[in-house]
């Protein structure tokens, strides 16, 4: 539920799309800058960016505010000082970029502490695990909102039914990330059936049902192979697929998670290949699911 930039990130855009500034002239505006703290000192904090590092240049009249990551608004923020400030927590800093973008005289600075994120990281995980399911969409009902979802638990698969509550969140993995940090927002009408998904919220006494809080979903796929090429400049794999007998290009990307088959594993996938075996295709030895916490 790629479920690590949802608190990162998220947490860090949703206060930027928050901020709303005042324009000082029809040239010079202010701006909003994220990123991690790599340094500190007295005069200026180092902020590593999405496009690289800045320089946020402090004075006396820099305000500096805390922002609770369970509550990552303006009205939540409470003043802060820079003492509270460390490497690899989380700022926003406001102010007028210089024309080379490397430098920013801040002008406020919002902070999440990466011990917040962690704390808010431990109890997420938590509330997954005893308030959360993982499956298939087995069924799907736009105009009942009433999603099916086959669950594999100790007893077999069952079906649970889980419906949005009216201020449900809606998310979908990225094309190329398993990461709920990675998702992107979505909506009810992109779910399709054979999704894998993830659900938050509260289920009836017998446990067939679901009133969701947070959704959500994405479409993938297993797919099993002998490796025929490998391309380490571009970080791609090329296998003859099992089933189709076509080829299929692998792309690694940094979120992705490479393992190895036990020896007696492979030669019993081997044997089931070479002798025509292995009835309903490939089959992976365990289903990994998404991740949903960051």
């Amino acid at each position: 539920m790629r479920i690590n930039l949802f608190l990162s990130t998220i947490l860090l855009f949703g206060l930027f799309n928050l901020v709303s500034f005042a324009q000082t002239t029809a040239v010079i505006k202010p701006s909003a800058i994220s990123g991690d703290v790599v340094s500190i000192s007295e005069s200026k904090i180092i902020l590593q960016t999405k496009d690289g590092t800045i320089e946020a240049v402090l004075s006396d009249k820099t305000q500096y505010f805390r922002v609770p990551p369970e509550n990552p608004t303006l009205k939540a923020a409470v003043a802060s000082t820079v003492s509270e400030i460390g490497t690899g927590d989380k700022l926003l800093v406001t102010g007028i970029l210089s024309d080379d973008k490397k430098s920013i005289p801040a002008k406020s600075v919002y902070l999440i502490t990466k011990s917040d994120i962690a704390q808010k990281q431990t109890k997420e995980q938590a509330e997954w695990q005893t308030r959360g399911i993982a499956g298939k969409v087995v069924s799907f009902n736009p105009q009942t909102k009433i999603i099916g979802v086959s669950v594999r638990g100790l007893t077999g698969e069952k079906t649970i039914l889980v419906s949005p509550t009216d201020k449900a969140e809606f998310y979908r993995y990225a094309p190329d990330s398993i990461k709920f940090s990675e998702a992107l927002q979505s909506a009810m009408s992109e779910i399709e059936i054979g999704d894998a998904i993830r659900a938050l919220g509260d289920k009836n006494t017998d446990g067939t049902e679901l009133k969701a809080e947070k959704i959500i979903t994405g479409a993938f796929k297993t797919i099993g192979g002998e490796i025929t090429a490998i391309d380490t400049e571009k970080n791609e794999i090329t296998i003859n697929d099992f089933q189709t007998k076509k080829p299929v290009t692998i792309v690694i990307g940094d979120s992705s998670v490479l393992k190895q088959f036990p020896e007696e594993l492979a030669k019993r996938m081997a044997m089931m290949q070479a002798g025509g075996g292995g009835q309903g295709g490939f089959r992976p030895p365990t289903q990994g699911n998404p991740q949903t916490t960051p």
